[in-house]
């Protein structure tokens, strides 16, 4: 398994050196010599279908690699440059440390050239070299006029100021210095701190035979090692590593940075397609909105009006949006505004992820921007609390940003660490222990034992609201069900909309120990419920209650009095009647005497039969029966025969 091709199934092992890896992509027109430059400087040709190499014009992505002279390991992604092929080249450019701003020397800036710069600067790649090939076919004059054409086409992007080298990918002149231009400019690059939040966008997807599915990307946040369980998002497919390698090496773990292979276990080819992301389970969750910062070139070709409809583009996924404008009725190109990003199949995203937006039809691309909120709820236009709430989340402190997203929904301690807020782990528990210290934070039923990751956390402000709620749901259902003792826990779940189990059971346990409710095991209530029956209800019930200690060992049965199983239950609940089977109901004082007579007389006679119990009380076979075999149930007696002798329990026992 390779990330361009596989050499067989007995690859050396090797771990990674001190350097961490690095990426860099090509970007310009289309035959300015993108993949000759890149086998030039690696000995690898990137062009690897056939019609490429037919068609001397890349196609795919190609791949290869080098090592730099002060040691740094460098992946390259080589794009295709024709405009036909420009979505190709967005699924390649995500995640680069780098680019390779290729220009042809004999024919200068071209229409693609403009196009590739315009998606680095949306996209924020701020590290390259901009590189003048076929330097060998111009004279020296030539040369200059096209080196200060590019310095003045780069002067207001992200690439101002970078390094403009001249070389022959033929002749091999200036080939060295673009490598010493490039390791200065990826000495610059920030170390990529490795954390949980690894994740690698898929842009190949294939099947070897001996290995299985093979999915390809570059990895970033985090390492991967083999036997890692990971999730296929947006999906819910899960996969565990079964290998890895890097430029046609096996490695045990991929280090975040690098061009990786990963061989996935007990999922098919046809289940994952290029866009989809590989990651821990928990990291991202799917959403059909995201909320953004959005930028229109200035030289857009349009307008874009309220639920215009763009395609977009994010680490090597395509999938067609329509936008909302949520601070103007129109953005104009040059312009930036705040965007509800709508898609009609969900995206997986983390915050600070880039993004390009192209018209569909003719196509081309229009802007781009940054997500601000992966998982925002639906916003009205216009709103000044949600702009507002927008640029606490871009331009927050840490406590802010965590505090906001506590303020939308009670969320997991470790979901909030694995990256969702844009914060790292360390960043979260610092703000996290800051906020619950000044109470703007609770923690879920944590009480005061030390918060674990699997936690819930909630803004003090927002707690109130979801307490509320709760009371408010119960005291419906006792107006509604005043003859029922409480309402069932899976239906005041469903009720609250609260869909993780352990959320609501913590929920409950908040709310009970700050006396809002009670929890009854089964049952939920309010602490000052207590059923009450209606006057016409008590009417019968104090009628037969009467009727039943007037006869306390031969009571009349409820229907002679036409009283309803829902009168009966609250009764029995009011602890009014004692139940001892349908249509069987003795009041509690004579129950008790029942009781405590049917075992004296045991225990004073060794054993009591039907008979017997019979005549002791005065009562009829019916209920003489009926009592006994209660009494063997609830194990106060045991049958022996036709006798009854004493059971385990005793009268004292719940």
């Amino acid at each position: 398994m390779a990330d361009t091709s596989v050499t067989g199934g007995t690859l050396p092992h090797l771990e990674h050196g001190p350097h961490r890896p690095f990426v860099i992509g090509t970007a310009g027109h289309v035959d300015h010599g993108k993949s000759t430059l890149v086998k030039a400087l690696t000995g690898i040709d990137p062009d690897r279908l056939a019609e490429e190499k037919a068609r001397a014009m890349t196609i795919e992505l190609g791949f290869a690699w080098l090592t730099l002279p002060g040691g740094q390991r460098v992946s390259v992604i080589d794009v295709p440059g024709h405009e036909r092929f420009i979505k190709t080249m967005l699924a390649g450019v995500g995640g680069i440390d780098a680019a390779l701003l290729v220009i042809a020397a004999d024919e200068g800036p071209m229409p693609q050239t403009a196009e590739h710069l315009a998606i680095l600067d949306l996209l924020g790649v701020d590290r390259g070299v901009v590189v003048l090939t076929k330097a060998d076919a111009v004279e020296s004059d030539w040369l200059e006029l096209v080196r200060e054409e590019v310095r003045d086409l780069v002067a207001k992007t992200t690439l101002a100021g970078a390094p403009i080298v001249a070389v022959s990918a033929l002749t091999g002149e200036g080939l060295p210095s673009l490598l010493e231009s490039l390791a200065t400019v990826l000495a610059a690059a920030p170390e990529t701190v490795s954390t949980n939040a690894s994740r690698l966008p898929v842009d190949r997807v294939f099947s070897i035979d001996g290995f299985g599915t093979v999915v390809t990307g570059t990895l970033g946040g985090g390492e991967i090692a083999t036997g890692m369980e990971l999730r296929l998002y947006p999906g819910d497919r899960r996969s565990r590593v079964r290998g890895l390698q890097t430029h046609q090496e096996k490695v045990s773990r991929a280090l975040p940075g690098s061009r990786t292979a990963v061989n996935l276990s007990g999922v098919a080819t046809e289940d994952i397609r290029r866009g989809d992301v590989l990651a821990p389970p928990g990291l991202m969750t799917p959403s059909q909105r995201i909320d953004a910062r959005l930028r229109l070139l200035p030289g857009a070709p349009l307008t874009l009006k309220q639920n215009d409809e763009v395609d977009f583009f994010t680490g090597a996924s395509e999938l067609p949006a329509r936008i909302t404008l949520l601070d103007r009725e129109r953005l104009e190109p040059g312009e930036t505004g705040w965007v509800q990003v709508r898609f009609r199949a969900p995206v997986a995203v983390l915050k600070h992820d880039r993004f390009i937006v192209r018209r569909a039809s003719p196509s081309e691309t229009i802007g781009g921007g940054e997500v601000i909120d992966p998982n925002p709820p639906r916003h009205h236009r216009f709103r000044p609390e949600t702009l507002a709430a927008l640029e606490t989340l871009a331009a927050g402190s840490p406590d802010e940003i965590v505090l906001h997203a506590l303020e939308q929904r009670p969320i997991e301690i470790r979901v909030l660490r694995a990256g969702t807020s844009g914060l790292t782990a360390t960043q979260v528990d610092e703000a996290l222990t800051q906020l619950i210290a000044e109470g703007d934070v609770l923690v879920i039923g944590g009480g005061d034992r030390v918060r674990a990751p699997s936690d819930f956390a909630i803004a003090a402000t927002v707690w109130p609201s979801l307490r509320d709620r709760l009371t408010d749901v119960l005291r419906d259902f006792h107006r509604l069900r005043p003859l029922r003792p409480g309402m069932a826990r899976e239906e005041a779940r469903n009720r609250m909309g609260i869909t993780h189990p352990r959320l609501f059971d913590d929920v409950i346990a908040m709310a009970g120990s700050a006396g809002a409710i009670r929890d009854d095991g089964a049952t939920l209530r309010l602490p000052d419920f207590r059923m009450t029956l209606d006057p016409a209800r008590r009417a019968k019930a104090d009628a037969f209650l009467a009727a039943i200690r007037a006869q306390p060992f031969a009571p009349p049965g409820p229907q002679e009095h036409g009283l309803d199983v829902e009168t009966l239950a609250a009764l029995e609940h009011l602890q009014e009647v004692a139940k001892i089977e349908d249509g069987v109901y003795f009041s509690p004082a004579a129950w008790e005497e029942l009781l405590t007579g049917t075992l004296e007389f045991i225990d004073n006679h060794g054993s009591m039969t039907l008979s017997q119990f019979r005549d002791h009380f005065g009562t009829s076979r019916k209920y003489a029966q009926a009592v006994l075999e209660y009494l063997d149930q609830r194990q106060f007696t045991r049958r022996v025969g036709d006798d009854r002798v004493r059971g385990p329990r005793r009268p004292d026992t719940p």
